[in-house]
């Protein structure tokens, strides 16, 4: 597949970046209104036909560089044993680990449980017209679901003390996760996938240097597995901040860059062989048009000097971001002559 998407990771020069969105599969687009109408987000994500419709529409109706399977990070938990209850304030875990004494004896890893995600890939690749990114949560961000219960309260305060609290049996857990990780990344990858990112929405809850000691050899466990495939990785450690120095080869291919981080900055401590992706604050698409070209014209340079650059958000599209405004910021970047 000659895919700008596809150039870029592998480290090919390419006349402009290639632009994809997080979370661009729903929320803002008509046409996915129209199916939440009939079917419930849970619907939607575990019948393989109405993922892959759903992790399309945003290539045919935005015309971006590269789909995302419409799925969710939960799915792992789900795996895992785990109760869940899809809500319309999002996921919620009657039972969350912290209830229990001994949170490992309650696990029962399934992962026949999964198989409608890799369905869904399948219904995709039949129709496929760009490459397909597969995806699941980081060790850390699963785990604070897991632990915690809801996902309202974002701050996790049950399970980041429990991360202070019960260290060695937060280790067993992160082992768990991360070896159910990479059985699932390894059959996506199988069912044809062209590109995977990792998900640490909430890489910033830590200090930095128990992040790195505690967490990123089990990114680095998954990196492995899903190179050792030939397929390349995106990471994407939102709030890890000046962590960003801790970013090597080893970590990913490409890191994505959050809206707090300048990707001046974010060049300077990542790695020089690492790519990066990101990090446009996903308000700005609530600002005229005029705006959001005028910040754009601004990564030109930044382009220039650093062409393993994809365009995306500093996390997701905003549910209720302006069509029009997504479009443009799409349709600029593709039409713009950026050398």
């Amino acid at each position: 597949m000659d895919s700008i998407f596809l150039n870029t990771l592998l480290g090919k020069e390419c006349q402009r970046p290639p632009i994809w969105l997080m979370r661009q599969a729903g929320r803002i687009l008509p046409s996915y209104q129209r199916l939440r109408e009939k079917y419930s987000f849970s619907e939607l994500m575990s019948t393989p036909e109405l993922a892959a419709k759903v992790t399309l529409l945003p290539v045919r109706d935005l015309g971006v560089d590269a789909a995302i399977l419409f799925s969710d990070i939960l799915t792992i938990p789900m795996a895992m044993g785990m109760e869940m209850e899809w809500t319309e304030r999002g996921p919620r875990f009657p039972h969350p680990l912290t209830s229990y004494k001994h949170p490992l004896k309650h696990l029962n890893v399934q992962p026949e449980k999964l198989d409608f995600v890799y369905k869904a890939i399948d219904e995709v690749v039949k129709q496929s017209e760009v490459p397909l990114i597969g995806f699941c949560g980081a060790p850390l961000t699963t785990l604070c679901y897991m632990l915690q219960g809801i996902s309202t309260k974002l701050a996790f305060p049950e399970a980041k003390k429990f991360f202070f609290e019960r260290r060695d049996e937060a280790k067993h857990l992160i082992d768990e996760v991360t070896d159910l990780s990479i059985d699932y990344a390894a059959k996506q990858i199988e069912h044809g996938i062209d590109a995977f990112q990792l998900f640490e929405s909430h890489a910033g809850l830590l200090p930095t240097e128990m992040y790195v000691e505690m967490f990123l050899p089990a990114v680095c466990r998954i990196t492995e597995a899903v190179r050792s495939k030939g397929i390349p990785l995106i990471f994407f450690p939102k709030g890890l901040g000046s962590g960003l120095r801790h970013i090597t080869p080893d970590v990913c291919d490409f890191v994505s860059i959050d809206w707090q981080t300048s990707l001046t900055e974010a060049r300077e401590m990542v790695h020089p062989e690492v790519g990066l992706q990101g990090n446009i604050d996903p308000h700005l698409l609530f600002a005229p048009q005029k705006e959001i070209a005028r910040i754009l014209e601004a990564y030109k340079q930044f382009f220039r000097k650093n062409p393993r650059w994809i365009v995306n958000l500093g996390h997701g599209v905003l549910a209720d971001s302006p069509l029009e405004n997504v479009q443009f910021l799409i349709d600029w970047i593709k039409n713009t002559k950026w050398k």
